[in-house]
């Protein structure tokens, strides 16, 4: 083999490995980008792939606009994962996500705006989204909205609707399961009686 026919011949060995070192990560399914999203891995996952659906990412958020895509896309220019660290536009893909419904950014926009990360400071707006993902069923927020009602925070008169959730909730986890329960307890106690009565005739009804 002459050495052109070498040097081309390794070439295309070298292209093949990079193309199939490239084809090695598929694009994330909605369901799975969504579990890694709740479970907070989606940014370690992201790393792991080595970055390389950066363009896949940043077009299913910017293009097509795809809720679970635009918070992954925020978190990972608030965070500068596998792009320059970009606060603001990073918040407006997060109130992107949150404004299509995606109840894991409303999650995360309460739950910022009660710890004063990347925002200032406000409890009253951080409980109202904590509360609005909570009645779309989000158990984190739901967990951190009881555990607030609890000590006090917010409006009584939300109190009883986040009770009834708890009776409701079912949990894969144990040791969520047992956080409710314990929550539910000490919100309770921040209801009256007649209240707690009726969210146990309506579990009954069911």
């Amino acid at each position: 083999m002459n050495l052109k026919l070498l040097v081309a011949a390794l070439l295309l060995s070298t292209s093949t490995q990079a193309a199939e070192s490239l084809k090695a990560v598929d694009i994330y399914s909605q369901e799975s980008l969504l579990t890694m999203l709740r479970n907070n891995t989606h940014l370690q996952q992201v790393r792991r792939d080595e970055c390389q659906l950066l363009q896949d990412i940043e077009a299913r958020a910017s293009v097509l606009k795809v809720p679970a895509y635009q918070m992954l896309w925020a978190d990972m220019q608030l965070y500068g994962v596998c792009t320059p660290k970009n606060v603001e536009q990073g918040w407006e893909f997060l109130q992107m996500a949150a404004g299509q419904g995606l109840s894991d950014a409303i999650e995360q926009i309460g739950r910022y705006h009660m710890e004063g990360r990347f925002v200032v400071t406000d409890q009253a707006y951080g409980l109202r989204m904590l509360h609005i993902a909570a009645s779309m069923g989000h158990q984190r927020a739901l967990l951190s909205v009881a555990d607030y009602y609890g000590q006090g925070y917010g409006s009584a008169w939300d109190y009883s609707d986040v009770y009834q959730w708890l009776h409701h909730a079912v949990f894969s986890d144990e040791p969520q399961r047992r956080q409710a329960q314990a929550l539910m307890s000490k919100l309770a106690q921040q209801l009256p009686p007649s209240v707690r009565k009726q969210t146990r005739r309506s579990v009954l009804r069911r």
